[in-house]
């Protein structure tokens, strides 16, 4: 089995000790910094991580005079892979047309009430085939790898029928199989309420509960449900039964919650026993301490605030409550169609006025938990998966100093090189 040993990083950022809970509160910015920290990789798992001086004396004990594969990182961080935990990356097409509307004045509901919106990109995906949407999100996440995700979570939504679900899912399905990033299916029938029951939205309700939910278990297709929680979509009272018939069916419930009306998705999303609420730019203090005590890990998504020139949600108040807080691009074709996970973080500090350590938290245990994941990935531990990023900065701060810049240099997934001097290097 193949053995790398990467030595002397100026900061090895570890996140140690968060596998069972997420961090909250000051427990964020701790980030189990190793000066001057090496790392030992076998069989796709991390053996070893310490100081330079422990993970030597692990390979002379360990590996005697085997060959292993020698990285230097000076001068450099190593982290774990980060983890995009809230996507909608299998799509069709695009909405470029939907910039200069929102420039004029019209609102994300005006754009969907017109047609647009998800509305439009389900047309578009539901004209593709699955092969066509398998070509298309592989781009995606290759842009992905390189900047540092090895980790993604991916719904489906742009479908909204029974076949054009399965193959929005199934298409991930194949991805999950075939690229080396891990993909993550959440099975989101009830993104919108498609054309065709714009009259009669409890049969479109019905639809995803008494014939998507079956089939979605039983191919397998996804391990959580999510629910666009919102005013002109769909209600509380109808979102809460479409969680709850999805618990059924083995789904682990998610909440796209209180996105642009506070209309109740975070207190919601406690109530269902969530893994997460996701956006949350409109959630009430009531909402924010019901996921607090009910241990929700808020998804917060600053591109789609960005590039929508909506308010943001308000992380410290989150983080204050004790709320775990993760961050993901919310890449779609709409609303944030970005892969820069990087973008990201730098837009949660500047205008969540998050610090440089809890933004990593944020992108690494934290998210790893919003997809439940963190028992496998989110910190560099023996044991875990050795997916790990090395990159150019000497230190943390310097990844939100700067910003719009990839400090990838490489990335490994389960041991392996993915990216390596800033070039993709798997085999396909």
């Amino acid at each position: 089995m193949k053995k790398i040993v990467i030595h002397q990083a100026n900061q090895m950022i570890t996140m140690r000790g968060a596998s069972e809970q997420p961090k909250i509160g000051e427990a964020m910015s701790d980030l189990g910094i190793i000066e001057n920290g090496s790392l030992a990789m076998e069989g796709g798992k991390i053996v070893a991580i310490g100081t330079k001086e422990e993970v030597e004396r692990f390979i002379v004990q360990n590996w005697g005079n085997e060959d292993v594969e020698e990285v230097n990182a000076l001068g450099k961080i190593v982290l774990p892979g980060f983890i995009d935990p809230h996507t909608h990356l299998v799509f069709a097409g695009s909405r470029e047309y939907e910039l200069e509307m929102r420039l004029n004045g019209a609102s994300y509901l005006e754009i969907l009430q017109a047609g647009g919106g998800i509305l439009a990109s389900t047309r578009m995906t539901r004209a593709a085939s699955e092969a066509a949407l398998v070509e298309d999100t592989w781009s995606r996440l290759n842009r992905f790898l390189l900047q540092g995700v090895t980790t993604v979570e991916a719904k489906s939504g742009y479908g909204l029928t029974l076949e054009d679900e399965l193959k929005q899912l199934r298409a991930a399905k194949q991805l999950a199989q075939k690229h080396p990033l891990d993909v993550v299916s959440t099975f989101m029938g009830a993104h919108a309420v498609p054309t065709e029951y714009k009259e009669d939205p409890e049969a479109y309700i019905k639809l995803v509960i008494e014939e998507m939910m079956p089939k979605v278990a039983a191919e397998n297709l996804a391990e959580f449900c999510d629910v666009f929680c919102e005013a002109g979509v769909f209600s509380v009272e109808q979102s809460e039964r479409i969680l709850e018939a999805g618990k059924k069916h083995g789904l682990i419930p998610k909440v796209h919650a209180d996105e642009i009306k506070p209309l109740g998705g975070a207190e919601l999303a406690a109530k269902v026993g969530a893994v997460s609420a996701d956006h949350l730019l409109q959630a009430s203090d009531e909402g924010i301490q019901a996921m607090a005590e009910a241990g929700v890990v808020a998804v917060l998504l600053p591109g789609t605030a960005f590039y929508l020139m909506a308010p943001y949600a308000r992380a410290r108040d989150m983080i204050a409550a004790g709320v775990p807080v993760a961050l993901s691009t919310d890449r779609n074709p709409g609303s944030s169609p970005t892969e820069s996970l990087q973008l990201i973080m730098n837009l949660a500090c500047l205008n969540m006025k998050m610090t440089p350590a809890e933004v990593l938290t944020a992108t690494t245990i934290n998210a790893a938990h919003a997809i439940g994941r963190a028992k496998e990935v989110g910190s560099l531990e023996v044991g875990k998966a050795a997916d790990v990023i090395i990159m150019d900065a000497p230190n943390y701060a310097m990844l939100q100093y700067n910003f719009g810049t990839n400090f990838v240099e490489s990335v490994l997934k389960n041991g392996e090189f993915v990216v390596k001097d800033g070039q993709l290097c798997f085999n396909t």
